[in-house]
């Protein structure tokens, strides 16, 4: 048996190629099945099976789309309500593929319907967790319906004990999220690999022996998740089709402006650096870069399902524009180019300062507001002191809320800051983005608060 990692970094996820030399069974494969295919091709293999874990909350699955383009059975819990025809797999039960025998385990918790995979070869053993059992931690409670949180947390905690017992110590562990997924809860620990028995020591869902408390430690430390996760497990419920990833024409000047004119999203994807210095007034920033959050903070922030027109080098918008169809954001136009007044001779340019902390203690006037923008949990638990907070991805929605006068933007690491000062400028609003660490904040001499907030 051998197994082969497709990782999506952009996402924090994970999809799997695993076969025994000849056939191969792919598990939670994104949308862009590329990837696995030439996986597949390149170990020689033919994919004969694909299996989803879950109805994913997070992105939108290439299992479907894989499944048919190879005639492969595609394996989906019995009790999934899909609106397509697939191979129906229930608790216990066991499919050959190959030398390989998986047998499905009901793992419900992230999920009520989630399911895991263990695959034998001859006594070598894997696990492919999903959402339930992650590397320190285990797939959150909370993305089904607040009334059944609770449930859903009692049902992780038995899980996950329940196929750890049935894997073994000496199984290989792979789960699908739990790599910055914001599918992930609790302290999951960014290993690269794992077995059973290494989480049997160190998975506080296997260590603490106390039910209630697990349950109380696990909600209370639950986080904001992105709001386009509302709609990526309907749209797996229908069976999505395949992407669209070609760049598109890119549009003339006069289109362009005209956009920017009438308010519509021009995200610009070139460097944050870049994008502060000079762009398209009216443009927001989102920067790109392999392995950034973009995707996940495009998103999140922007109004669901309204035009997008996307500004940058083609390496870029093509990458863009690959990592936008994993959450169901589809063929958004382009500008290609990365020197604004060339794309758009006619239209406005803008700028805004961007500093480090020294910035912030030569240049800030006493009434002058430091905006934090990150989650309110990383608020409370330390922050510039008089400092205000309005998390990014409330921005849109709280406008109001921000204070009149200049605002010094900050987050964690400078890169929701540039997003936020970007669409605060747009709104009309004098920015400076703070790009710089909050780790450094107190070693630059920064006042901070860490009292309970």
């Amino acid at each position: 048996m051998e197994v082969i990692v497709i990782e999506t970094r952009q996402l924090g996820d994970r999809s799997y190629l695993v076969h025994d030399g000849s056939v191969a069974l792919a598990i939670d494969p994104q949308r862009d099945t590329d990837r696995i295919e030439a996986a597949a091709l390149g170990a020689g293999v033919t994919i004969t099976h694909v299996a989803e874990t879950h109805l994913h909350n997070d992105y939108i699955t290439g299992g479907l789309i894989l499944a048919r383009a190879h005639g492969a059975s595609y394996l989906v819990n019995a009790a999934d309500p899909v609106a397509f025809e697939r191979t129906p797999i229930t608790d216990g039960q066991t499919v050959r593929v190959g030398s390989l025998t998986v047998t499905a385990v009901a793992t419900p918790g992230h999920t009520h319907t989630h399911m895991s995979f263990i695959v034998d070869d001859g006594g070598k053993r894997a696990v492919f967790s999903g959402g339930s059992l992650l590397y320190g931690s285990v797939g959150r409670t909370d993305l089904v319906a607040e009334a059944d949180t609770v449930g859903l947390t009692r049902d992780q905690y038995a899980s996950v004990r329940r196929l750890a017992a049935e894997a073994g110590d000496d199984a290989a562990l792979f789960p699908t999220h739990g790599f910055g997924s914001f599918c992930s809860s609790g302290p999951a620990t960014g290993a690269r690999s794992s077995t059973i028995g290494d989480q049997f020591a160190a998975n506080h869902a296997l260590t603490d022996p106390d039910e209630d408390h697990f349950v109380r430690e696990l909600i209370a430390n639950l986080t904001d998740y992105p709001s386009y996760y509302a709609h990526m497990s309907p749209a797996n419920v229908r069976g999505p089709g395949a992407a669209e990833l070609a760049v598109p024409a890119s549009l003339d000047p006069a289109e362009l402006t005209r956009r920017l004119d009438d308010g519509e999203w021009v995200v610009d994807v070139r460097r944050r650096v870049a994008f502060a210095s000079n762009h398209l007034k009216g443009s927001v920033s989102f920067e790109y870069g392999s392995g950034s959050s973009f995707t996940t903070y495009l998103g999140w922030v922007l109004p669901w399902g309204e035009p997008l027109t996307l500004v940058g080098s083609r390496d870029d918008i093509e990458s863009a524009i690959r990592d936008l169809s994993r959450i169901g954001i589809e063929s958004p136009d382009a500008a290609v180019g990365t020197e604004p007044h060339i794309l758009a001779p006619r239209a406005a340019l803008a700028s805004y300062p961007r500093v480090g902390w020294d910035g912030v203690l030569a240049g800030r006037a006493a009434g002058d507001t430091v905006l934090d923008v990150r989650r309110a949990d990383e608020f409370a638990a330390s922050r510039v002191v008089g400092a205000v907070n309005v998390p990014l991805h409330e921005l849109l929605l709280r406008l109001d809320d921000v204070p009149a006068g200049k605002l010094w933007v900050h987050c964690a690491s400078g890169y929701r800051a540039g997003i936020a000062a970007s669409l605060l400028q747009r709104a009309g609003r004098d920015v400076v983005h703070i790009d710089a660490r909050f780790a450094e904040a107190a070693s630059a001499g920064i006042a901070l608060d860490k009292s309970a907030a």
